[in-house]
């Protein structure tokens, strides 16, 4: 960490750093290899050796021209979009023409897909002409140093999760809360989840904790309160009818439930990346709630408040109300859509998955009797 660059370990790549980073990812075997397999599932074992450099040089071309940030994100914008069409029914969005489009925001989300959630957010906000955010991601997704390198150029900064250590933590949090700070005191918007980890049984709620780092940067300088506002926090509520990973969640709960523990495979959690990009979602609704004001004497406090706007913007789609066995106007496409998601886990798992999806409408329910 230098004087001049304090942030150098976790900040996105510049304008100045891409040309490289796209070098070395050209040269980088395994990204090349995995861009193979993607492109080529079938082929990419026993043709790989003459496919790989066909390969290489096909992303030469494609990133020839990309010079800056802004150029690589409209490359990932072009994949978006067709990503978008592929595999959602409808995009939707509200909120989003209350907020001020030169204001920055510290965006608190709700969690439920590793890259789409954020990847939504962007994609909303790049419709109305509005400025990419900058990405939360923990470093127990960058096992691999291009996967660091994509996201890097795509605006994401490094919470750094395998800090080791009180001191070392503190350091880290420390780190991460004023570099929040600093992007939005210098107009750049940022995203990250209300918890770590995704909701997997469906259940948005928000970690004090994660709020507690938002105050560390400033508890020299100002109240909680103070800093809270200063930092211009918008809660978000992203909801999905269908989430690709529904099955794989399921499975991890039901042995967590039956076994008491869960081990992950090595890369399971770049392969639930792909998975939710690739997968189909159906209608999907990205609901921004309001700035939040006002004095909050306690990280719980203000919790309380993010969770409330999350639970109340939430979009419920025909899939949460069938999961929570409300009656309503449902036609058979509906009702097949849920039935072929319970369909691909055995019985244990089910249940789960049938509450992962009845939660929301469980937890909008006890809001309004509150």
């Amino acid at each position: 960490m230098s004087q001049q660059d304090p942030f150098q370990e976790i900040r996105p790549y510049r304008d100045d750093e891409v040309t490289e980073v796209l070098n070395r990812l050209l040269y980088n075997e395994e990204f090349v290899s995995a861009v193979t397999q993607y492109q080529f599932p079938s082929a990419a074992g026993w043709l790989g050796w003459l496919l790989r450099p066909l390969v290489r040089m096909a992303l030469a071309r494609k990133v020839g021209d990309v010079c800056s940030i802004r150029d690589f994100q409209q490359m990932v914008a072009d994949y978006m979009e067709k990503m978008i069409a592929r595999s959602t029914s409808k995009l939707s969005c509200s909120g989003i023409d209350e907020l001020d489009p030169d204001q920055a925001y510290l965006f608190v989300s709700n969690h439920r897909d590793i890259a789409m959630d954020p990847a939504f957010v962007n994609w909303t906000r790049y419709q109305m002409g509005m400025d990419t955010v900058r990405i939360a991601i923990g470093d127990n997704l960058l096992s691999k140093d291009y996967v660091s390198d994509l996201m890097r150029l795509n605006k994401s900064f490094i919470v750094k999760r395998s800090a080791k250590g009180p001191r070392e933590m503190m350091a880290a949090l420390t780190q991460l809360s004023q570099y929040i700070d600093h992007s939005i005191q210098a107009g750049h918007s940022v995203w990250i989840a209300q918890r770590e980890g995704r909701a997997k049984d469906g259940n948005d709620q928000t970690d004090p904790a994660i709020l507690k780092m938002f105050y560390m940067a400033h508890r020299k300088q100002r109240s909680f309160s103070e800093a809270i506002e200063r930092l211009n926090i918008v809660p978000v509520s992203i909801s999905y009818e269908y989430d690709p990973c529904d099955y794989l969640k399921a499975k991890e709960l039901a042995a967590m439930a039956s076994e008491g523990r869960y081990e992950k495979a090595q890369y399971e959690d770049i392969d639930s990346i792909v998975k939710g990009i690739v997968g189909d979602k159906g209608h999907v609704h990205v609901a921004y709630g309001t700035p939040i004001r006002g004095e909050f004497e306690s990280p719980e406090a203000l919790a309380e408040e993010i969770d409330r706007q999350i639970i109340d913007n939430y979009y419920l789609h025909p899939s949460n109300y069938l999961a929570a066995g409300e009656n309503g106007e449902f036609d058979a496409q509906q009702r097949a859509g849920f039935e072929a998601r319970l369909a691909q886990v055995a019985d244990g798992a089910r249940d789960i998955l049938r509450q992962m999806y009845a939660n929301p409408v469980i937890n909008k329910h006890k809001q309004e009797s509150l």
